[in-house]
């Protein structure tokens, strides 16, 4: 039974590394744009949530509904004022500013808060857990979980069921169409990156709640979130969370045989799958 119970833990693992994911492959859904700075911008709300928990006395998760609507300002103005400027048919520029962006923000960070390692903490929460028979659920992992479902879920729900996600789908379609019929993509492809840096400040909550955060993990969470968008279909929102579940379930399985092979057993899947499948478990029809 020590094998389901390692099963469930890299399950519940998926969660954090589709949350990772989500906002990431928003933005390559429909702009076709590789943010290298995504991982970054993760620590960033990790760091405004711990700032407004201790300026204001909150608990995390309130902490949280104030770093939110500053991030979706920050991904806005980065969009339509820095990114918008370089998207083109040459991938290039982008890639050199987002790398940039990516820069500025770890040294950023290191100045205005050091490279001591920071935590959030929720009290009890931190290790309260659910026995269901062999298996022991930490309430925090399953909450995380559930987060990643429930965005990838109403991300969906956006990009089918409002008007927003049809002025999203034309652009991501074509551009200069949608411009003719009175869209304008570079304020669609602003809300974009501000509700994918939405989606960065629910993955940070859990990340700053789960494990110790410095100015310098943001590399290492965007190669995560990348393996995941990979895996899943580039685009493919639910494919993002199974891509989530796969590298979690990897690093569990990987871990139990030896703990020295947890992070590589999950590069290992990514090569594997692509192996099998290359353009991902669920590529969108379109790609």
């Amino acid at each position: 039974m020590i094998w389901v119970d390692t099963i469930v833990q890299g399950i519940l693992l998926g969660g954090l590394y589709a949350l990772f994911a989500a906002g990431l492959s928003l933005v390559f859904g429909i702009m076709r744009l590789v943010n290298l700075a995504h991982g970054d911008l993760i620590v960033l709300g990790a760091y405004l949530i711990l700032t407004a928990s201790t300026v204001f006395g909150l608990n995390p998760f309130l902490a949280a509904l104030i770093a939110a609507p500053v991030m979706f300002g920050l991904g806005w103005l980065l969009q339509a004022h820095v990114l918008n400027r370089v998207l083109g048919a040459d991938i290039l520029p982008p890639l050199l500013v987002t790398f940039g962006i990516s820069i500025v923000i770890q040294n950023g960070l290191l100045e205005g808060f050091s490279a001591d390692s920071q935590k959030l903490s929720v009290g009890a929460l931190d290790s309260a857990s659910l026995a269901l028979g062999p298996v022991t659920l930490g309430v925090m992992p399953l909450l995380t979980l559930i987060s990643a479902v429930a965005v990838i879920l109403i991300l969906n729900q956006i990009f089918y069921r409002t008007a927003l996600g049809r002025a999203f789908r034309a652009t991501s379609d074509d551009a200069a169409t949608a411009g003719l019929m009175g869209i304008r993509p570079r304020n669609v492809f602003a809300i974009a990156t501000g509700l994918a840096l939405v989606v960065a400040t629910i993955a940070a909550l859990y990340l700053g709640i789960r494990a110790n955060f410095d100015p310098t993990i943001g590399p290492a969470r965007l190669i995560y979130a990348f393996e995941a968008v990979i895996i899943g279909g580039l685009g493919s929102l639910w494919g993002t969370l199974a891509g989530g579940i796969v590298i979690g379930v990897a690093q569990a399985l990987g871990a139990a045989i030896n703990p020295e092979w947890q992070i590589l057993a999950g590069h290992v899947a990514f090569v594997a799958v692509l192996l099998v499948r290359p353009r991902g478990l669920f590529p969108r029809a379109n790609d």
